[in-house]
C-alpha cells in the first residue's frame, strides 16, 4: 500500500495546477514547471486539494513517485530549492562568472562548468557556493555534478561538499 501516494495534496493561493493531454503543468509565482504523468495515474482536483489514484495494481510502483514530483513541483513554484556547496582545500575556490561557474580544485586547469538555463549560482565568497532554482531535480544534478569535479577523500577531507555533508575521515598511516 503506498502511504505517499494516498497523500493529498494541497494548493496554496496563487499557484494553479492544470492536467492536459496527460501533463500537469503547475504555475506559481516563480515560474512555471510541467511534467508527464506516469502511466495508469490520474489525478483528481477539488478546489485546492488534489488526489491522485491508480487505474490498477501495476501502477503501485509509480503512485507515490507521482505525488511526490507534482509536491515538488508545487512547492518550486511558491519557494523554490537551493543546494549548497563548500569547497576544503589550500588554493581551491569557487568564483561565479555570469552564467559560469569556474572551479579551481587543485587540477592542472581551471574547470569551467556552464550553469544550465533556469537555475542561478550565488557565491558566498571563495569556498561557498549556493545553486538555486525551482526545479528540485535541476538543482540537485547541477549540485552532484559540481561536486564530482573533486569530491571529498576521507584522509585530510579536501575537496567539494554539501553544506551539511559530514565526510567520514580515515586515520591514515601510523608511525612505527
Amino acid at each position: 500500500m503506498s502511504r505517499i501516494g494516498n497523500r493529498t495534496i494541497i494548493v496554496p493561493e496563487g499557484v494553479t495546477v492544470k492536467e492536459e493531454n496527460n501533463t500537469v503543468t503547475v504555475t506559481g509565482p516563480k515560474g512555471t514547471l510541467s511534467q508527464v504523468m506516469l502511466k495508469d495515474i490520474t489525478m483528481k482536483q477539488e478546489d485546492n486539494k488534489i488526489t491522485l489514484e491508480r487505474k490498477n495494481e501495476n501502477a503501485k510502483a509509480m503512485h507515490g513517485t507521482m505525488n511526490a514530483l507534482i509536491h515538488n513541483m508545487i512547492e518550486g513554484v511558491t519557494k523554490g530549492f537551493e543546494k549548497g556547496l563548500e569547497i576544503i582545500g589550500v588554493g581551491y575556490r569557487f568564483n561565479v562568472q555570469g552564467k559560469k561557474l569556474v572551479i579551481s580544485a587543485g587540477y592542472s586547469h581551471p574547470v569551467e562548468m556552464e550553469v544550465p538555463e533556469g537555475l542561478t549560482v550565488e557565491a558566498n565568497g571563495n569556498t561557498e557556493i549556493t545553486i538555486k532554482g525551482i526545479d528540485k531535480v535541476l538543482v540537485g544534478e547541477f549540485a552532484a555534478n559540481v561536486r564530482k569535479v573533486r569530491p571529498p577523500e576521507p584522509y585530510k577531507g579536501k575537496g567539494i561538499r554539501y553544506k551539511d555533508e559530514h565526510v567520514r575521515r580515515k586515520e591514515g598511516k601510523k608511525a612505527a
